[in-house]
């Protein structure tokens, strides 16, 4: 498998090429944007690894060109910064699967990081980030006269691939929306903020990164801070969110399984689940609770999910009630909540 890394830094080109060496990568580099898109086409590379600060021409120009000419699988690396997590989210709109947090020290601190993120990108087909990028012009707002008795609420799960999927899903949701809807996406901290300010720029519904004990409340979405774990707790009738640190789940932290767990024992039954994409089984037991308790699950399906992991994990143990292309997760997520609503 080829990757080419693409750097400015002669140091973390070296670094990074030896880590992918060391497993078997077959590693090409590139000192810029402009020497990067010159490359692909002699080079052909499965996989890109992408700084994003780089003379001549930046990661972000070059990810735009590369996408509108042969999109392919591309991996940031950013910084730790506000401006390093505001870039990261451009990119990842851009149509980048993933990216990467530079540490503060060297670059083997993350090797592991590199070579696992790396092996996931190469798994992904090219053919459903271009199949994205043509549908960035999302569909229509969904409205309906809804009609929604009980209290119920929607969770949507994700992972690698999760930024750009959620493009296709929450901006389609109306400003009366009748549910709240908690989302938790895989991401380091201080990166859930900006994603969540990008999201709610380009929707109707208010969409906000969840804060420990604020009320619940109908027709706002909720995203679980990077970082952190996020549950669901009733006190007095009224439903709040809570935000803590502990352990990681499944290897994340936010863990999609913590937040359902919990979103099953406050609204029982009442409940719509959405599993995107994302590489592991997170979520897929929650999601099962969700739905022996009567509630309704959607997966992502295989052809338009950018990973199929975390959704094949769901619809192998029974946890799925239905299987949607991406453009049309959320006319399900619609008719289901008048299902259990």
């Amino acid at each position: 498998m080829k990757v080419l890394v693409v750097d400015d830094s002669a140091l973390v080109r070296l670094k990074i090429s030896e880590i992918l060496k060391r497993c078997g990568f077959n590693v090409f580099t590139a000192k810029d944007g402009e020497e990067m898109l010159e490359k692909i086409p002699k080079i052909d590379p499965d996989v890109i690894t992408l700084d994003v600060k780089m003379p001549r021409m930046d990661g972000l120009t070059a990810l735009e060109k590369m996408m509108k000419d042969k999109p392919r699988p591309v991996i940031m690396l950013s910084s730790l910064t506000y401006e390093g997590a505001k870039e990261t989210i451009e990119a990842l709109r851009l149509g980048a699967v993933d990216f990467i947090a530079k540490p503060r020290g060297g670059i083997e601190e993350i090797a592991e990081e590199i070579v696992r993120k790396v092996k996931i990108a190469s798994t992904v087909n090219p053919n459903i980030i271009r199949l994205q990028n043509l549908r960035k012009l999302r569909g229509e707002i969904v409205r309906r006269d809804w009609k929604v008795n009980k209290e119920v609420c929607v969770i949507i799960g994700s992972s690698t691939g999760g930024p750009s999927a959620l493009e296709h899903v929450i901006p389609r949701l109306p400003s009366n929306f009748p549910v709240p809807v908690f989302v938790v996406q895989h991401m380091p901290p201080n990166f859930t903020r900006h994603f969540a300010e990008r999201i709610n720029d380009i929707s109707e519904i208010e969409v906000k990164e969840a804060e420990d004990n604020e009320r619940v409340e109908k027709g706002v979405v909720y995203i679980a801070p990077g970082g952190k774990h996020m549950k669901l707790r009733r006190s007095l009738n009224v439903v709040r969110v809570k935000i803590f640190d502990d352990k990681p789940v499944n290897n994340v932290k936010p863990s999609i399984d913590v937040t359902a767990y919990s979103i099953a024992q406050v609204y029982g039954g009442n409940v719509v689940g959405v599993i995107l994409t994302g590489m592991g089984e997170d979520g897929a037991r929650g999601m099962k609770m969700i739905h022996d308790l009567g509630g309704k699950v959607i997966a992502c399906n295989e052809e338009t999910c950018v990973v199929f992991g975390m959704p094949k994990a769901a619809i192998e143990i029974g946890a799925v009630d239905s299987i949607k292309p991406i453009f049309e997760i959320v006319e399900e997520v619609a008719r289901f909540i008048e299902v259990v609503g």
